[in-house]
């Protein structure tokens, strides 16, 4: 059997599937990376390997998504992401084709899961929010990571640190980088949220022209009458919540329980409006095909909280 496609969602990115590209990607390297929603793509076929969209979990089938109802779970309970599922899959051969020893290969696929993958995986669900995380995410720091890219002790090959010094040298440079432009993207954005904030009067929905950072904006205003807030996602449009704080995944308001990891005809079903295609198990997102569908969902999203 050859992969000829490796297939995950279009859009804005999370750790789970970028980690897992890194894993397929190696393991595939002749394969075609496609970033896309489209149904045709994200069925499944013998030459593609489908993650983090898609609706289902079936390794056979070789669909690895895990926003659907219900969701797929480790032996103990815990919830997977789409990385977790891939390293559960494909972990050992990824460490095969880094040379790592036969005899070590389980042991090592073992800690990196408890150590890498399951931090991740519950990121991602909302299990944890990092900041209340402690040792699950002590080897996961920013120094702890770019110190990993050192030498290993019995590389003494002259002039090897050096060659490791400049190869972590970009790695660096995109982390320091890219928090100096979200920084200043943050404030510009922050402009943004207060004028959408005094068009929105004293209504409970926050209309956005993109997807931005918006917690602070609303914070800064003192508009704690908002709850939901939506924006356009691509050619469809997206609602989304308003957390509490940083330091925790509770929101002002959930989208219903009855949406919960539902999509396309289901959701359609549920909420009774057409153009629904997705909420998330967790509740703090929904995606609808077009303006009017996205409205009429906030509006009943609002409804019930405010009935509370």
């Amino acid at each position: 059997m050859t992969i000829t496609h490796l297939v995950t969602h279009s859009g804005g990115f999370h750790a789970d599937e970028l980690l897992s590209s890194v894993i397929l990607t190696r393991l595939f390297p002749n394969a075609e990376l496609k970033r896309t929603r489209d149904k045709a793509w994200i069925t499944p076929d013998a030459q593609r390997i489908i993650y983090d969209v898609g609706g289902d979990f079936d390794a056979e089938a070789q669909i690895f998504d895990h926003h659907q109802r219900p969701n797929p779970l480790r032996d103990d309970g815990q919830p997977y992401s789409s990385f977790g599922l891939i390293w559960a899959q494909y972990g050992q051969v990824y460490l095969s084709a880094m040379d790592v020893p036969e005899k070590d290969i389980a042991a090592i696929h073992a800690s990196f899961d408890r150590g890498f993958v399951l931090p991740v995986d519950l990121v991602d669900n909302g299990t944890v929010n990092t900041s209340e995380a402690g040792p699950l995410f002590a080897s996961m720091t920013l120094p702890v990571l770019l110190e990993s890219l050192k030498t290993v002790f019995d590389d003494r090959e002259e002039g090897a640190d050096d060659r490791a010094f400049l190869a972590a040298l970009p790695v660096a440079r995109a982390f320091v980088e890219a928090q100096i432009k979200r920084k200043a993207a943050k404030f510009r954005a922050e402009d943004m949220v207060l004028a959408a904030i005094t068009a929105a009067g004293e209504g409970h929905v926050l209309e956005l022209p993109m997807g931005m950072p918006f917690r602070s904006g609303v914070e800064k205003a003192g508009a704690d009458h908002l709850l939901f807030v939506i924006h356009p996602r691509g050619t469809d449009w997206s609602l989304t919540t308003i957390r509490l704080g940083d330091d925790t995944f509770d929101n002002r308001a959930d989208l219903p329980v009855a949406w919960a990891g539902l999509t396309d005809d289901a959701l359609e079903k549920a909420s009774g409006v057409a153009g629904a295609k997705f909420c998330h198990n967790g509740r703090f997102i929904a995606v609808a095909s077009n303006y009017e569908a996205i409205r009429k969902m906030a509006e009943i999203a609002v409804q019930e909280a405010v009935a509370r």
